[in-house]
């Protein structure tokens, strides 16, 4: 089987530790000073056919997939992490933590410029984070200081073990950008999109692609590339994002050669590009498919009716029927992935996958149900979304429960989770996140409306924990918490399916597409 496991996220041994960018690269080209390359692997265009557009390529603004897939190469961060999940320095040259963990010491690299011929400094950060804090809500007690046009200070108000990883993470990156933009974005998300990314903004037509450039002044990490740390080196002249809803043309375009890449391969298909030998099928984990309560009125306020509903439903066929192939999908009960091995647990697995419709419907009439409609809300926008919806749906109704799908496009369904009127459950995924805090059902103003104190207080102890064992024993206790308190159904886990062109060489996935070190065979 033609696929690349890409390596999951490893051990956090070391991050409250000095940390540095030392090193040489192993490439065995001869490296020219700026983007790295020799001029035999320079050039070509890379088409990559990409299934939705985002709202915006502001990274501070939103946690969405397509935003974070094309601002990566435009913009970058302090730290960011590595094929392990590691925190590892990116525009910081080092970094230090104190002694009480309250204090975070990034020096930053010399010489590093934007994509507006500006050297950054920490005016520049020191703006770009106190943007990014007030728009992500990371962090939120946290100052920062510059000392000096190259040391920025992170100031905590109390030690945080998991600061670093939120601070490496991509899922709304803490990005760095000139301070006057930073500090002037419009409430709708900055549209001057300037960072220190191998790759700059070209120019963006509305629903057909976004283009990005060679940036021929890029400086970068003189150290061996390493999942989204190390060297990065633009090969190629630019990179077409192309946007293409529909999986089918993608898959056209992808057989013609019109695409290089293309993402969101649908399962269906397999086997049919399996078998085309100009095309390598790669695979990297997406995460945990969910259906997610509303918790803020109606049946599923009570945990007691969602405990029936998780108890009720049967997940292997709901993921067979999603995902296809058992190569793709995993009857998985831990909200972190096997390879976290700080963080994973099977802990609760007992209420996982437990399938007993009689004692649901038991649970049911004790939490108070009397035959009312109960709405699934899904999108055909993503196949396997709708099928997960299609079969619990039909499993609901052959236990007698008046099940209605409501169907509608993506972008109304985003729209909808917002409006507790609108829905009783919904379907979505979330990400591979590299410490449990960030998934979105554990904020209360988040769609479905979590409320149990529990989890923050967990959250606080966990932060706390002197050390990870610590941390993960409380960890272990709050995922017992999650499968009786049930935000969220977890269907189990799943991997995303990308298509790659032989034109491309050393492509790689992490998170997404890593446009950089790509090289155009012509």
């Amino acid at each position: 089987m033609k696929k690349r496991m890409m390596p999951l996220i490893g051990s956090m041994v070391g991050v409250m530790l000095l940390a540095s960018c030392g090193g040489s690269s192993d490439e065995e080209a001869a490296i020219e000073e700026g983007n790295g390359e020799e001029s035999s692997n320079h050039g070509g265009t890379i088409n990559y056919g990409y299934s939705t557009q985002p709202e915006v390529l502001d990274p501070h603004f939103t946690t969405a997939a397509a935003t974070r897939d094309i601002s990566r190469s435009i913009y970058e961060s302090l730290v960011t992490l590595n094929s392990n999940y590691e925190v590892a320095p990116m525009l910081a040259e080092d970094y230090e933590v104190s002694e009480d963990g309250k204090t975070i010491t990034f020096t930053l690299r010399e010489g590093v410029l934007f994509h507006n011929g500006e050297e950054m400094t920490s005016e520049d950060v020191v703006a770009s984070m106190q943007r990014w804090q007030e728009v992500s809500n990371v962090l939120p007690e946290a100052q920062y200081e510059a000392d000096g046009d190259y040391t920025v200070n992170v100031l905590l108000d109390e030690m945080n073990n998991t600061a670093l990883h939120l601070l490496a993470d991509i899922s709304q990156m803490a990005a760095i950008m000139p301070a006057e933009i930073a500090s002037n974005a419009p409430a709708t998300g900055v549209d001057e999109y300037i960072g220190t990314g191998p790759y700059e903004f070209g120019v963006w037509h509305q629903d057909q692609h976004v283009q990005l450039t060679r940036f021929e002044d890029y400086v970068g990490v003189d150290a061996p590339a390493d999942g989204l740390s190390g060297e990065k080196n633009a090969y190629a002249d630019e990179i077409l994002v192309h946007f293409v809803p529909d999986s089918q043309t993608r898959l056209s375009g992808m057989q013609t050669g019109e695409y290089d890449a293309i993402n969101g391969v649908p399962f269906d298909n397999y086997e049919m590009l399996e078998a085309d030998d100009s095309i390598e099928l790669m695979t990297t984990p997406s995460g945990m498919e969910v259906l997610v309560f509303n918790k803020e009125q109606g049946l599923f306020s009570d945990p007691l009716a969602r405990q029936a509903m998780n108890i009720a439903l049967d997940k292997q066929p709901i993921l067979q029927a999603a995902f296809n192939y058992e190569d793709f999908y995993s009857l998985e009960p831990g909200l972190m992935i096997p390879d976290q091995t700080d963080w994973y647990t099977r802990a609760g697995e007992e209420n996982y996958d437990v399938n007993d419709p009689d004692r649901a419907l038991s649970m049911l009439e004790e939490a108070g149900y009397d035959g009312e409609e109960i709405r699934i809300l899904t999108s055909r926008d993503y196949d396997f979304h709708y099928n997960v919806a299609v079969v619990a749906h039909q499993q609901l109704e052959e236990m007698g429960i008046n099940a209605t799908l409501n169907v509608v496009d993506w972008a109304t369904l985003l729209s909808l989770r917002d409006d507790p009127n609108e829905y009783e459950m919904f379907v979505t995924s979330f990400f591979v996140y590299a410490v449990p805090h960030q998934y979105p059902f554990f904020n209360p103003s988040w769609a479905g409306w979590t409320d149990h104190p529990g989890y923050e207080e967990y959250f606080d102890e966990i932060d706390q924990a002197e050390t990870q064992e610590e941390a993960l024993a409380l960890f272990e206790e709050l995922q017992e918490l999650f499968y009786e308190d049930v935000p969220v159904v977890n269907i189990g886990h799943y991997d995303n399916v990308e298509a790659v062109s032989d034109r491309l060489i050393d492509y790689e996935l992490l998170m997404g597409p890593i446009f950089w070190n790509v090289q155009v065979e012509e």
